[in-house]
């Protein structure tokens, strides 16, 4: 099968590359840097802040997955906020998708079946403070995800999104860069730790894959239960 991976060169997104590649999957890595991708995966070069158009002449007629990855983690009391902070996030976390996904829709509506990946957070629907740039932009990629599963489901194109909490990520590593802050962090989660990279690509590899064929308009909370569960 032939999968896209936006933002492949590191964190969850290379993890996800990397399983999809062992597989003997045909993998395309599209970022702005190559990263340690595996011998067998294509890389391209990407910035989804500038144009795009090219990409598709890049990729084969039919793609059976896109995830899309990146990510910002803009963590600033409110009123520090700028509007440019929430135009970055937003065009980094749904334009970005918006723009990938209009140019390459044709090609998965070939496949027959195939799914979109997108990465919302457990801030879009769980208040936490200093989170309302970030949470707003992922919040979008929810209302994005279900409208587009709708959309698209005669198509047979799924469309379904993942909600992490904290995962230990070149992207994190400022949240958790001491042991003491690592520490504070896994106290917050009811499952005592926060999540890797390896297990959220575990996530989007079942979604992208047959096996979640009756799958669509989904956003799954995998996030240590930091969304649902209270430990008093």
């Amino acid at each position: 099968m032939n999968y896209l991976v936006i933002g492949g060169s590191s964190g969850i997104g290379l993890a996800l590359v990397k399983k999809l590649a062992a597989e003997g999957h045909q993998v395309f890595s599209a970022s702005r840097q190559k990263g340690d991708l595996p011998e067998n995966a294509t890389y391209i070069a990407l910035d989804v802040l500038e144009d795009i158009s090219f990409l598709k002449d890049q990729l084969p007629d039919t793609l059976d997955g896109l995830a899309y990855c990146p990510g910002t983690i803009n963590l600033k009391p409110f009123g520090r906020l700028t509007e440019e902070d929430f135009l970055l996030d937003y065009r980094v976390n749904v334009l970005g998708a918006v723009k990938v996904i209009q140019l390459l829709i044709n090609k998965m509506k070939s496949a027959g079946n195939a799914s979109i990946v997108l990465f919302s957070t457990v801030a879009a629907q769980t208040g936490m403070g200093f989170h309302a740039s970030i949470a707003a932009s992922k919040a979008a990629v929810e209302g994005l995800t279900v409208s587009l599963a709708a959309e698209f489901a005669l198509t047979k194109v799924r469309v379904n999104a993942i909600a992490p909490s904290l995962t230990e990520t070149p992207l994190a590593q400022n949240l958790i860069a001491t042991p003491e802050r690592k520490e504070a962090s896994n106290k917050r989660h009811p499952l005592g730790r926060i999540g890797t990279a390896e297990e959220l690509a575990d996530a989007a590899e079942f979604l992208l894959s047959p096996k979640s064929a009756w799958m669509t308009g989904q956003i799954l909370h995998i996030d240590g239960g930091m969304s649902s569960i209270r430990n008093f």
